[in-house]
């Protein structure tokens, strides 16, 4: 991307971030790759604009659920390296080449000098989607499809934002500082899932990417919602 539109779409950012607007972006299916710009190939990268570091980037995962119950069992990396469905199929992560490290990752021991994303994640796998109505998809034709991907998982987020919002009697605003603290604290468990199995290394694009571990990392941020939890402390943020 031209150093003029990077220029823009921060300044976009700031404009939010001063209205107390909290900004979401996937970070991408390609696993830790992009397409290289003359798309004959893919490329170690962190995508745009969920690595600004105003924006929250969401990565994917794989839940594991009771069949019965709907109880949450365990969860990883959103990786479906070979799978029948196999395009698209990893949740998106890495480091800025762009943007340094910003301070609210300062303890995050995330590695790199630079801006890591994503910051959180959520369901992005297609087995186990969102279930639609969709009729563009079918010549027009109401009928149901399954979407996943790491933009079915920033909506999702957001949601989640408003209720904050409407919980606290206002806007949240810019979540990562907050997100981080929690994640520095005792509370990191109680509000959020922290997976540590799994990589974001798609096999179609012949790149290697991150694995999960302990605490933030480059494939799956500092994990998915534990979202009544989380609700409460974001009223106080």
């Amino acid at each position: 991307m031209a150093p003029a539109i990077f220029a823009a779409q921060h300044k976009a950012f700031e404009a939010a971030y001063e209205e107390h607007m909290t900004v979401f972006a996937s970070a991408g299916d390609d696993g830790a790759a992009l397409l290289n710009c003359s798309g004959t190939g893919y490329i170690l990268s962190a995508s745009t604009p969920a690595s600004d570091p105003l924006v929250t980037g969401v990565g994917g995962t794989h839940p594991n659920a009771n069949f019965t119950t709907g109880a949450y069992q365990s969860e990883t990396v959103w990786n479906d390296s070979g799978e029948a469905i196999d395009a698209g199929a990893g949740g998106g992560g890495g480091f800025s080449t762009v943007y340094p490290r910003p301070s609210y990752q300062f303890a995050a021991h995330t590695g790199s000098k630079f801006r890591g994303v994503p910051d959180v994640a959520y369901n992005g796998d297609e087995y186990g989607g969102v279930l639609a109505v969709c009729s563009e998809c079918n010549d027009g034709a109401p009928a149901f499809f399954i979407f996943g991907g790491t933009s079915a998982g920033s909506p999702q987020w957001s949601g989640i934002t408003a209720l904050a919002d409407q919980a606290a009697g206002h806007r949240v605003g810019f979540l990562n500082p907050s997100l981080y603290a929690i994640a520095a604290s005792p509370l990191y468990h109680l509000a959020l899932h922290d997976i540590t199995v799994g990589n974001n290394s798609w096999d179609v694009s012949g790149v290697t990417g991150y694995s999960a571990r302990r605490g933030w990392d480059p494939a799956s941020g500092l994990g998915s919602p534990i979202t009544a939890v989380l609700i409460k402390l974001l009223r106080f943020s």
